[in-house]
């Protein structure tokens, strides 16, 4: 009997390549992981140039790896970072080029408050020892800002708050930016804002603060979160205008705490803290001036009395010349006869010299003198001659450096600058003539304003009798005659009407009726 070979097992299976099972395998993981929400610590945590997010979600005995594209990256409000317990929403997928499940996510936040607090603590240290911290880099307030920049949010009762506290202490000029106090937006517009401020320019059209205050009311820590961020703490502590933190309530303490130069329990309090009060400065320089002149005042006594007491100790102006007169009366008696002993003196020495000169020795002078001078003239044409041709040759080398053409140029060069100078002047000076006319303008249309002459336009009137302002009735009626002073013109009651002053003149100081 012969023996027929029986066909290989599994020859009627179906084959797939390697592209098609991998595509049912990634069908039946989506369609029966399509949504899940998975908590875990966040291992390995890799940010490529892409902006995509790559990470390990693990626990003690597992590990499964999640992907956050870059659009949902920019949206989260909590970063993720190694060591967080986080909880991961998103939907379970295959990554086939690797053979392996992964988790795309389309959230992530930390799980629980201690989550939060673990981050809190582990920024705080980083911070920390990066010095940002140390008291030493703190910078102190100013004593009176003259410009307050306040970044908090406009619709809030904390910047009414604050507004009405530094009305209520010292009025001063307050800059808003208005920022998200909360939500995932709080943290980059508090950074821009800060960094905004710092870099206004001095002086320019929109004045630089000199003192910020970034305020918030309070809330829970996930409403305070933006403010433990690292890039507002970073930009607190990188600005070069004092910063004063007023977030949340007394209790509550963000990292921008810790690195602001003052922190204020309430946004009311960093009002106080930023401005004196008024009333108190005003008194404390009236006190000061009192001191001022009862020091001044005892001062001067003080003197006066001790050039008193000196002046009396000083001996009597007429003590005093009595021996300097004397002594000059006695030198004016021997003046006379030591001129004449003194001239005489002079008479025997000038016979003297006079005998030893003779016609003799003088032509004797007279020949050695002539004798030097004529050899000295031998010697002078040649050292003049050799003095000129000297000179020459210096000034051909001279000439042969000077170049005209590089003189007209730095001429042209100074004309330019002049003619640009010139004209930068009459700009300057146009600018201000538009400025003073503006001035002008402003003060003629303030005085117009102000003058009595306006409030008679609007139905006013001034009322005198005898040239003095009458006040009060009583006065009206026991006055002869009123005159009453118009818009248009005056009107005396009883009397003729008095001409209409000049416009212009000054008013007389009384009542408007």
């Amino acid at each position: 009997m012969d023996l027929i070979d029986a066909p290989e097992e599994g020859l009627n299976s179906p084959e797939f390549t390697v592209t098609e099972i991998s595509g049912a395998i990634k069908r039946v993981i989506e369609g029966e992981f399509g949504h899940v929400r998975i908590k875990g610590e966040v291992g390995r945590v890799s940010r490529p140039r892409s902006g995509h997010v790559y990470l390990d979600l693990k626990d003690d005995r597992a590990v499964i790896s999640g992907v956050i594209w870059k659009g949902v990256s920019a949206r989260l409000q909590t970063p993720p970072e190694e060591g967080m317990e986080v909880v991961a929403t998103g939907r379970v997928t295959t990554f086939g080029g690797q053979s392996k499940y992964q988790i795309v996510i389309d959230d992530i936040k930390p799980a629980g408050m201690g989550a939060l607090m673990a981050l809190l603590e582990k920024r705080k240290k980083m911070l920390e020892a990066e010095g940002l911290f140390d008291p030493a880099r703190k910078r102190p307030l100013p004593y009176l800002p003259e410009i307050i920049g306040v970044v908090t949010s406009p619709s809030g009762a904390v910047i009414r708050d604050i507004l009405h506290r530094l009305r209520d202490r010292f009025p001063r000029k307050v800059l808003i930016w208005p920022v998200a106090v909360q939500g995932e937006k709080c943290a980059p517009e508090v950074t821009r804002a800060i960094d905004g401020f710092n870099a206004f320019t001095p002086g320019g059209a929109l004045p630089r603060p000199d003192l910020l205050i970034v305020a918030r009311g309070g809330g829970s820590v996930e409403d305070l979160w933006g403010f433990n961020e690292e890039s507002v703490a970073r930009a607190a502590a990188a600005s070069e205008i004092p910063l004063i933190s007023a977030v949340g309530h007394e209790t509550d303490t963000t990292l921008i705490d810790y690195v602001s130069d003052k922190r204020a329990p309430t946004p009311t309090a960093a009002a106080e803290l930023a401005v004196p009060v008024r009333h108190e400065l005003m008194a404390w320089l009236d006190g000061q001036d009192a001191r001022m002149r009862q020091a001044l005042s005892q001062g001067l006594a003080r003197r006066d009395q001790r050039l008193r007491d000196m002046a009396r100790a000083l001996p009597r102006a007429e003590s005093l010349l009595e021996a300097p007169r004397q002594r000059l009366d006695l030198v004016s008696a021997r003046l006379g006869p030591a001129l004449i002993a003194g001239v005489q003196r002079r008479k025997v020495r000038l016979a003297e010299l006079s005998g030893s000169l003779r016609p003799a020795t003088l032509r004797r002078g007279l020949g050695t003198e002539a004798r030097r001078l004529a050899e000295t003239s031998a010697r002078l044409a040649p050292a003049l001659r050799r003095a000129i041709a000297r000179n020459r040759e210096q000034l051909t080398a001279t000439a042969r450096r000077f170049r005209p053409a590089a003189l007209q140029q730095e001429r042209d060069r100074k004309a330019r600058e002049l003619a640009q100078m010139s004209q930068r002047l009459s700009d300057a000076g146009q600018r201000n003539i538009v400025a003073w006319r503006a001035r002008l303008d402003a003060a003629e249309r303030l005085r117009c304003t102000l003058g009595y002459e306006a409030t008679l336009e609007r139905g006013f009137a001034v009322v005198r009798s005898a040239g003095a302002v009458v006040t009060d009735s009583a006065t009206a009626k026991a006055a002869g005659s009123l005159e009453i002073q118009f818009a248009d013109g005056r009107v005396t009651v009883g009397g003729k009407p008095a001409p209409r002053k000049a416009a212009g003149k000054p008013p007389e100081q009384g009542s408007l009726f």
